[in-house]
């Protein structure tokens, strides 16, 4: 039974995506304050939340590993695709023009796995991807992953299980912590090591660093595979 790990990077849609409407009911916190800095700082901070979010959001990237064989594909988003092609040891980047496209890619390779792995892919990727795809009317070839919360078949989501659910909260024992932190508690090399982080994506696309996003989204995944690795020697079973 092949498992599939993968991970997604975001970035918010330009503004005038949205007409005058929807704009006004994105901004109304700031808008409802004074002018001056505070009402500016609550606007960019909205404006920076708006990657978060299927309906305000795209994917601009998809890396994706067999947990067994380590090989696999980094789909993304790049204006100059052609240049952007090519292979990284067992793993190929494989750059699209249109997001559809991307999307479509990969539930194409979904459909080939009996299970997947995440971290806070029950949070964040899987709902994202399956409202993205539903927006843009790319047919979702598995809607199966947000099933039986306690169940780690066929979503397996380490979040969850480094947290057994949420067993104390957000401040007891096992409270949540990024991926970053895990991977250092368990000795695992962090997907931040290179200087990159999720908060630098939007950045990093308006300079048209697409490949760089690419190879960032696809070290986020490789360590998911080796914490996953340990969960599965040292905490699976655990109750």
């Amino acid at each position: 039974m092949a498992t599939l790990v993968f991970d997604i990077e975001t970035t918010a849609l330009p503004v005038e995506t949205f007409d005058e409407t929807q704009q006004e009911y994105l901004f109304r916190d700031a808008n409802n304050l004074p002018e001056g800095p505070a009402r500016d700082a609550r606007r960019a901070e909205l404006a920076r939340m708006l990657s978060l979010y299927p309906l305000t959001a795209q994917v601009v990237c998809i890396a994706m590993l067999n947990a067994d064989t380590q090989r696999g594909q980094v789909l993304f988003l790049a204006e100059d695709f052609e240049e952007n092609a090519g292979e990284s040891g067992a793993v190929e980047f494989v750059p699209f023009a249109e997001e559809g496209e991307l999307l479509s890619a990969f539930w194409d390779a979904a459909k080939h796995y009996s299970n997947i792995v995440t971290f806070n892919g029950r949070g964040f990727d899987v709902p994202f991807l399956y409202l993205r795809s539903a927006a843009l009317n790319v047919p979702i070839s598995r809607k199966d992953w947000l099933g039986y919360r306690y169940a780690i078949a066929p979503h397996c989501d380490l979040a969850e299980q480094f947290t057994f659910y949420s067993v104390s909260g957000r401040d007891g024992a096992a409270r949540k912590f990024n991926l970053d932190f895990y991977c250092k508690a368990f000795g695992i090399e962090s997907p931040k090591s290179h200087g990159v982080s999720g908060m630098d994506v939007a950045d990093l696309v308006k300079e048209g660093r697409f490949r760089d996003i690419a190879e960032y989204c696809l070290r986020d995944v490789v360590a998911t595979v080796k914490l996953h690795q340990v969960w599965k020697e040292r905490l699976a079973g655990v109750k």
